[in-house]
């Protein structure tokens, strides 16, 4: 009997352990909870800090990803500090002396996880002070480029207490930060009193505001950083798929937390000579920085530039193509010029400097005569094929024997088809001058566009019609013919659209010719005027406009402008518009020169303010559509459609919650929280 109880209680006991086993993975449950502090050296938030070396101990092993773009030390450090992960330890040391009555804080971002999984710790900030108290306020906000108001990501942000217009060139930052991929940063460490916030593109490391080329924002606005008590929710998953419960936790609310600072670069007026280059034998490019109204002077040392060039220039006249006239120096490879041009000295004054340039094409004129001899060994052959081809058809003469051998008779038909038509000598055909025509979607409100590919010689404006067809009747249009003031090889033709109606441009055979000679084809294109019923309209109502000259401009999917037009008393209509989906976007036109300008720290100039409708504006054949843009309702960081946003955010690391799907098959209930798995 005893023996029976005795085995009775052993069962009970296997049984009992089997049951508390039960549900248990094999292998065991996968970590997945974040590395934790434990301790440092000095402590965090201690205060009378001598030591510049740090030392941060972590519950489990540990990895630090990037430390040098990730990891943020503040106030910045002119020498770079030494920041390793060992085993279990962070190790950060000083290079720079300390500053007195400071606080110091080391910003981990989330580069800091466990070694083996990868479990991210989250956002973790040490923080230390040289005196006698820790200073915890914060300050948060976004830096965007000022032209497209895009997120700027890894810009450096600082602030200054002293308030003067010029600290940002003669005095580092005294707290930093750095963007995330939306653009966001956060100051730490600030004590109580008033700042002036600034973003850097640092070229050098020094901190300051060193050079021109720099990408800087500024502003004369002032804060006060302060805090308050609030609370957020924070969400308990009981899966993947299912919310366990929603928490309300209470934290410290720093503010301001909506800075927001718009980046420019200063357009760069120092003038110097890029490059000078001979893509095409019959035209030589000069880039330079910047523009300037006195031109090059150009010498030829082995020919004779007088007279020896067309220029062609853009806008800004910092890209010069000089086309040459004579074809015997289109086909001479090599050509030395001696170029006088202005140039900025050290100090940004504007010299004179001369340069010896060989000038040497892409493609030797010994090379372009043998691919020219090569198409024209291809065209003999193949007339030769024809020629020989014709003669088998003809066939040969009646009194060459029927049972003559094939060599001979073949020989008598060719003998024959050259009697009777002798071959024609074998030349490369002279392509036309190519006329483009830009009328692709032309409206009553547009222009018709020509441009030829090369400068021209002459053209006889008397051997180009419009003409308007309306139920088979045709009748010749008055329009006005006039140059581009942009572009030499370009040429405009206005007239009175009107819509939805038909036209033909003619243009009569060698009415263009080219500088070298080459005359053009005839030409008879077609032109279709939108009517109302293809298109949409679309007017623009604007309000909450500090500025003086608006100009709003249209934008495709792609954040291209399409159209743009001056506001006139708040409002802008768009008319003859394609069906599909528009941005919108508008700028202070400061100057009036109807384009977006830069602004110059020196001279204390912010760039053209830029602002976004925040939704995207559909249009529809036969609509007329009406917007209603308060400028400033929507907060500048929030405006621009994040369909136009090219900076995508960072993705956040969250902790991988592997254990759910583990329980779920053992049907298991359990919570994961920040402190680990609860069943």
């Amino acid at each position: 009997m005893k023996r029976l109880h005795w085995l009775l209680a052993i069962s009970c006991l296997l049984l009992a352990v089997g049951c508390a086993r039960m549900g248990q993975p094999d292998g065991g449950w996968y970590d997945d909870t974040p590395p934790r502090v434990i301790g440092a050296t000095p402590g965090d938030k201690a205060t009378d800090v001598k030591a510049k070396k740090i030392t941060i101990y972590f519950n489990e092993y540990i990895k630090l990803e990037d430390a040098q773009n990730k990891v943020i030390v503040s106030p910045p450090q002119l020498e770079m500090p030494e920041i390793k992960a060992t085993g279990t330890r962070i190790v950060v040391e000083l290079k720079d002396s300390l500053k007195e009555n400071t606080t110091y804080t080391v910003d981990f971002g989330d580069a800091i996880s466990d070694n083996n999984e990868g479990n991210p710790m989250g956002n973790y900030t040490y923080s230390f002070s040289t005196g006698e108290r820790i200073d915890t306020f914060e300050v948060a906000g976004y830096v965007l480029n000022a032209e497209d108001l895009e997120p700027l990501k890894g810009i450096m942000v600082g602030v200054y207490d002293d308030l003067s217009d010029t600290v940002l060139k003669t005095k580092p930052m005294i707290r930093i930060s750095r963007t995330d991929g939306n653009g966001h940063f956060t100051v730490k460490g600030l004590a109580p009193g008033t700042y002036r916030a600034y973003a850097l593109k640092d070229a050098d490391g020094d901190f300051v505001f060193s050079q021109k080329s720099e990408m800087v924002a500024f502003n004369h606005d002032t804060f006060s950083p302060s805090s308050k008590p609030d609370t957020r929710q924070d969400t308990i998953w009981r899966d993947t798929l299912h919310i366990d419960n929603i928490l309300i936790r209470p934290y410290t609310h720093f503010l301001p937390d909506d800075i927001t600072l718009l980046a420019f670069t200063a357009e760069q007026t120092d003038r110097q000579l890029i490059k000078t280059e001979r893509k095409e034998p019959e035209r030589l490019d000069v880039y330079f920085t910047y523009g300037n109204e006195q031109l090059p002077v150009m010498h030829g040392l082995n020919f004779d530039s007088s007279d020896a060039f067309v220029l062609e220039k853009n806008e800004r006249q910092d890209s010069l193509y000089y086309w040459l006239k004579d074809t015997a120096l289109v086909n001479q490879d090599t050509l030395r010029i001696e170029m006088q041009y202005l140039m900025s000295d050290s100090t940004s004054q504007l010299i004179s400097k001369t340069d010896t340039i060989e000038f040497l094409p892409k493609v030797s004129y010994e090379k372009r005569m043998k691919e020219r001899q090569k198409e024209l060994e291809k065209l003999q052959k193949e007339q030769a094929k024809k020629n020989k081809k014709r003669g088998a058809q003809r066939g040969a003469p009646k009194d060459t024997p029927k049972d003559a051998p094939k060599d001979e008779r073949d020989g008598a038909a060719q003998d024959s088809t050259a009697a009777d038509n002798p071959p024609l000598p074998v030349t490369l055909p002279v392509k036309p001058l190519e006329v483009k025509i830009l009328s692709s979607g032309l409206s009553p409100e547009d222009r018709l566009v020509m441009e030829v590919p090369v400068p021209l010689a002459r053209l006889d404006t008397a051997a180009i019609q419009l003409l308007h067809t309306k139920d088979s009747v045709t009748t010749p249009v008055p329009f006005t013919f006039s140059s581009s003031s942009v572009n030499i090889r370009q040429y405009i033709i206005d007239a009175d659209w009107k819509e939805a109606e038909s036209y033909t441009l003619k243009i009569d055979s060698a009415a263009l010719e080219t500088i070298y000679g080459l005359t053009s084809a005839a030409v008879n294109q077609s032109i279709k005027i939108k009517g109302p019923d293809e298109c949409s309209m679309l007017t623009v109502n604007l309000t909450g406009a500090k500025e003086g000259n608006l100009v709003v401009q249209l934008l495709d999917s792609q954040g291209k402008v399409t159209r743009q037009k001056q506001a006139q008393r708040g409002s802008v209509t768009f008319r003859y518009l394609n069906p599909g989906n528009y941005y919108l976007r508008a700028f202070a036109d400061a100057n009036g020169n109807n384009k977006w300008d830069t602004g110059d720290y020196d001279a204390d100039l912010q760039a053209e303010r830029v602002y976004y409708y925040p939704e995207v504006t559909e249009c529809k054949a036969k609509w007329d559509m009406t917007r209603s843009w308060d400028l400033n309702s929507t907060p500048t960081y929030k405006q621009k459609p994040g369909a136009l946003i090219k900076q995508k955010g960072d993705k956040a690391k969250k902790l991988q919650n592997r254990n759910a799907q583990r329980a779920k098959q053992l049907g298991i209930e359990y919570i994961q929280d920040k402190t680990g798995i609860k069943l």
